[in-house]
């Protein structure tokens, strides 16, 4: 805390006292030096307790996970072939081998609609009318090519059908004629001799669109109806066999497993309503089959359940056909377990529900026999028990940092930061007291860390560990010693090992009070030093006063000679 001040020094005297006046000021601050050194090191011993605090929180952190024993009651699955099955495992699911026999996989129910949902592309047999772009195909008819006993048909989506059937005549040379039957709804091809359909460079779809398939004859007929639904249409125009109606208002209403559906015929298409019930809680799937033109409901659960429907308003249940079609009902899973009786469940994954096995859950692939391996997942707490510790020694290292003495080549020792702190100490032989000491009041053969194969050195308190067998043979022969031997709640390193660590570290503990007491130590010194520093300051004024006195004084005398000598000379 030294000072120095400029000063006019020796204008009279010749002599610039202000380095004598700051040296001897400096000087007397020697008691305060001595405070800040002592400062210092108690401000070096708080930081080091600051960092034990920290790691002994850090190993408490660790052992925390030992204290209500769940890590001992964590578990692994493993399976005899992954193709059959896969199997999950929660905690303090029992240990054992389970032989799952799959005889059925669990499927869902489907409600498919009768077929020709969709009316007929004409009511009659004359096509001049229906332009492709807006007849109800199941599937859009693109323009392009295609190919008619090796003749080239060109189609617009703007032409009719019969226009199309005058450019097969035009492009066959009348050899092969087509026409269309209203009461099938189907197209025929005829000629006089065996028709060829397609080849590999044709653009439209026009001959899939109308389901006309090479047959080997001169004649080919659509393998069905060609009239489907407009999913994109309105539903008043999407070409319903049977005239959908939603009451009259726009407020069509049917329910699908209880679950209410809205709709109406004039702003609503196909493909909304279907998302709409898709959507909803119904749990089904709807779709539109366009190969068989009818509406279908597929479960999106599993099992022997069925699928309820009704109109509430309007006919869209009716009109759709799915209330004059057939249920395809689901099938439940059927398995038996290490060769009892056979066991159901609606779902492929198997819970404690169906099979009574508490905390396993074994999903069927498919059909087959599969072995489900549950053991105590041995590594998760061989891994805990390994940082541990490692946690622990490194407490044990930063301890011993902080209070050994070190000794340099010209044998000069130094004491380590808290080589006077007998409470440090106390905390390394506690640690290891607690840790490594046998374990009274266990039932088990297992008391010590010792008999899982550990070792301490003697000379830092740390642990090493010498036989790793007997720590793996424990944990698989007698794993209920060893979470006795860390977590009983009473006797278990775990429960006594961190109720010392509170005591040490928590709000008030050892630590705690320890650098308090530094706390106030470094604030009483920062009293002295500031009193002190204001003695030193009154001194120093007293020197500067002294020494500008006799300053005055020589400047004085200095007149005074020179008017002697103006005055005799």
């Amino acid at each position: 805390m030294s000072t120095s001040t400029t000063y006019l020094t020796g204008l009279a005297s010749g002599w610039d006292w202000s380095d004598t006046v700051d040296q001897l000021t400096e000087l007397e601050r020697t008691p305060q030096t001595r405070m800040s050194t002592e400062q210092s090191k108690l401000s070096a011993r708080n930081l080091a307790y600051t960092s034990i605090k920290t790691q002994l929180n850090a190993l408490k952190a660790c052992v925390d996970k030992f204290k209500d024993g769940s890590l001992f009651s964590s578990r692994t699955s493993s399976v005899s072939n992954s193709t059959i099955a896969s199997a999950a495992v929660e905690a303090d699911a029992p240990l054992g081998s389970y032989t799952f026999n799959i005889t059925q996989r669990a499927t869902t129910a489907v409600q498919k609609g009768a077929a020709n949902a969709g009316a007929a592309l004409s009511a009659t047999d004359n096509v001049s009318g229906v332009v492709l772009s807006s007849a109800a195909f199941s599937s859009a008819i693109t323009a392009g090519t295609f190919t008619v006993n090796g003749k080239t048909v060109t189609v617009a989506t703007t032409d009719t059908l019969q226009e199309v059937f005058d450019k097969i005549d035009t492009a066959t040379s009348g050899t092969v004629t087509a026409s269309y039957s209203s009461s099938s709804d189907k197209i025929t091809f005829s000629s006089s001799s065996e028709i060829v359909l397609g080849s590999a460079t044709d653009t439209s779809n026009f001959l899939q669109a109308t389901k006309l398939v090479n047959n080997g004859t001169g004649t080919v007929t659509s393998a069905s109806s060609l009239g489907g639904i407009k999913l994109s249409s309105t539903l008043s125009d999407a070409n319903f066999s049977t005239t959908i109606s939603d009451g009259g208002s726009g407020a069509g209403e049917f329910k699908i497993n209880g679950v209410s559906i809205a709709f109406s015929t004039t702003s609503d298409s196909a493909q909304n309503v279907i998302k709409r019930i898709n959507d909803s809680a119904a749990g089904v799937t709807a779709s539109y089959d366009s190969v068989n033109d009818r509406f279908i409901l597929t479960n999106k659960t599993t099992g022997d359940v069925g699928i309820t429907m009704e109109d509430v308003t309007g006919n869209f249940v009716a009109a759709t056909q799915l209330s004059g079609g057939t249920l395809e009902r689901g099938k439940n899973l059927l398995y038996t377990v290490n060769a009892g009786g056979q066991l159901t469940s609606q779902s492929n994954t198997i819970t404690e529900t169906s099979s009574g096995i508490t905390g396993l859950s074994v999903t069927a692939l498919k059909e087959g026999e599969v072995t489900v391996e549950v053991n105590s997942n041995t590594s998760s707490i061989k891994a805990a028990i390994t940082d541990l510790i490692e946690k622990y020694n490194t407490t044990q290292t930063l301890i011993g940092g902080k209070t050994a003495s070190t000794t340099d080549d010209d044998g000069t020792v130094t004491a380590g930061t808290l080589a006077d702190e007998q409470e440090v100490s106390k905390i390394s032989s506690q640690l290891r007291s607690v840790v490594y000491s046998s374990v009274s009041g266990l039932s088990g053969v297992i008391k010590q860390l010792e008999q899982l194969g550990y070792v301490t050195n003697g000379t830092d308190d740390s642990l090493s560990l010498n036989d790793s067998t007997k720590l793996d043979d424990a944990l698989a022969d007698n794993l209920s010693d060893v979470k006795a031997l860390f977590s009983d709640t009473t006797n278990g390193i775990a429960t006594r090992l961190s109720t010392y660590l509170e005591q040490v570290t928590d709000d008030g503990g050892l630590i705690d009070v320890r650098q308090d007491t530094l706390t106030k130590q470094m604030a009483g010194l920062d009293e002295q030093i500031a009193a002190q520093e204001v003695l030193v300051q009154a001194y120093h004024d007293r020197l500067v006063a002294s020494f500008t006195a006799m300053e005055t004084a020589q400047s004085n005398i200095n007149q005074q000679l020179q008017y002697l000598t103006r005055t005799f000379s």
